[in-house]
């Protein structure tokens, strides 16, 4: 038999250094965060900030993200679940919700900086904006550098998705550019885009943007008679009464009814008080109250039985 040489021996685990936790759970990519999160020295304290897409089972949530030495922080978040309150109750987690929640996200942030009437940002017709500035790439309407604020810039923080063409993380990014943020990107990441011409189709985004591609799925399936298929891939959209044609102009109230009321409401009135999930600490002298209250009935309670007893 041949010399085998072990190479996983005593020394070798000596030497072995253990990954971070979420490295070895599979959630965080460390190799991209460096590069996300790191500033440069010269920017002093000055943080960079992340505009972060993630997808659970059921919703879209975005988030604008800065990080310091003891952790993550969240500056201002809108989840698929809020377009409910803009008209949109079925289809929380598609390429249009997607993009309805980026640009929910961005019009709350700049309301919530007072930059909302000096960036208005774009409309959803899927072409593609930039202004050169300085040297620099801006992706957001040319404004009067001298007197007016800088556009709140924020880069793209994709988590561990495959960041393929067409992908919905670039459809809520693309919400957030049109709804006045400054997101560096380019086109290649849109369907719609010819590789060969090297050119996007802004009508090709634009439908996609607008739920066209669902639309014509759902045309396909009655076309064909597939009714159970129908049912059970559209039982929400039959239940909220919503047609292959209602979704264009849906999708455009959805638009229009963000930009008026971007702000946070938050719907834990609407719940009964055992369903919410933080209850409302009691302060020490009703604590005190609520102990002389258990002390006196259990008094009661035992001069009660020694009476029987008698």
């Amino acid at each position: 038999m041949g010399f085998v040489k072990v190479i996983k021996n005593k020394a070798y685990f000596k030497r072995f250094q253990t990954k971070f936790r979420r490295r070895r759970e599979g959630k965080t990519d460390y190799y991209a965060r460096k590069r996300l999160v790191a500033q440069y020295k010269n920017r002093y304290s000055s943080p960079r900030y992340r505009f972060a897409v993630r997808f659970t089972n059921s919703k879209v949530i975005c988030q604008i993200i800065f990080a310091e030495l003891d952790g993550d922080k969240v500056i201002c978040q809108a989840m698929s679940t809020e377009l409910k309150r803009y008209g949109l109750t079925v289809g929380l987690k598609n390429y249009s919700a997607a993009y309805c929640t980026g640009l929910l996200c961005a019009r709350r942030l700049l309301q919530q900086f007072g930059l909302d009437e000096m960036y208005q940002g774009n409309e959803a017709d899927g072409t593609y904006h930039t202004v050169k500035y300085a040297g620099r790439t801006l992706y957001v309407e040319d404004l009067d550098w001298e007197s007016e604020r800088r556009p709140f810039r924020a880069n793209l923080d994709v988590g561990i998705k495959a960041t393929r063409n067409g992908a919905r993380v670039f459809a809520a990014m693309k919400g957030a550019v049109d709804g006045g943020m400054d997101i560096p990107h380019g086109v290649k990441c849109f369907p719609g885009y010819d590789k060969e011409d090297k050119a996007l189709d802004a009508d090709e985004l634009r439908s996609r943007i607008f739920g066209e591609h669902v639309a014509d799925y759902m045309r396909k399936l009655k076309d064909e008679g597939e009714d159970e298929k129908y049912t059970l891939q559209f039982g929400e959209y039959e239940k909220a009464g919503v047609e292959a044609d209602d979704l264009e102009e849906l999708y455009e109230s959805v638009h229009e009814k963000i930009r008026a009321d971007p702000s946070f409401i938050s719907d834990n009135y609407s719940k009964p008080a055992s369903v919410k999930g933080n209850k409302k600490k009691i302060s020490l002298s009703q604590r005190k109250g609520r102990i002389a209250q258990k002390k006196a009935w259990k008094e009661w309670r035992d001069n009660q039985g020694d009476e029987e007893a008698m």
